[in-house]
């Protein structure tokens, strides 16, 4: 099953009056979709593979035009010496922390080690863990909590040890 079905079926889903959706296919593959009660219609969690990991739904922050004084400040000088970029592997939107009201996953000037998770980036209602690639100090933050990001977009700004 190709990213593309998936959408498909999750459309299929939003769209209809049904509960809860399963579908199986290979070997112990399998996606489940199931609307959680007193939920609006389209309000659902769904349930992937193992590596995959469902977290309660979070508000989502309005768009912010590219021309607005917040999206500017937000951008990032490719030119800063030294840095690396964790970039987005995915559309999606970003979260800093793993439910609402939980602690952030890291602050701006916290030390992260290579393979520590920094943020979710959620897609198709899939919470996608972002690690750290490389160990050093968090230096700037680029996208603010909420936000919808872009594939190959950056998340946050490194200085390697």
């Amino acid at each position: 099953m190709q990213v593309d079905d998936i959408r498909r079926l999750v459309k299929i889903f939003q769209e209809s009056d049904i509960d809860e959706l399963e579908v199986s296919w290979g070997e112990g593959r399998t996606i489940r979709m199931t609307r959680r009660l007193g939920h609006q219609n389209g309000d659902f969690t769904s349930h992937g593979t193992p590596s995959s990991f469902v977290a309660p739904a979070m508000p989502v922050a309005p768009l912010v035009p590219e021309s607005s004084p917040a999206a500017a400040t937000e951008q990032i000088n490719p030119a800063e010496a030294g840095l690396v970029e964790i970039r987005s592997p995915m559309v999606g939107t970003f979260y800093r922390a793993p439910s609402p009201g939980a602690p952030n996953y890291v602050e701006i000037g916290s030390r992260v080690e290579k393979g520590q998770v920094v943020c979710i980036v959620e897609a198709m209602k899939l919470m996608n863990e972002i690690e750290a690639e490389v160990s050093g100090v968090l230096v700037k933050g680029a996208v603010e909590n909420g936000s919808p990001v872009e594939f190959n977009q950056t998340l946050f700004l490194v200085r390697p040890d």
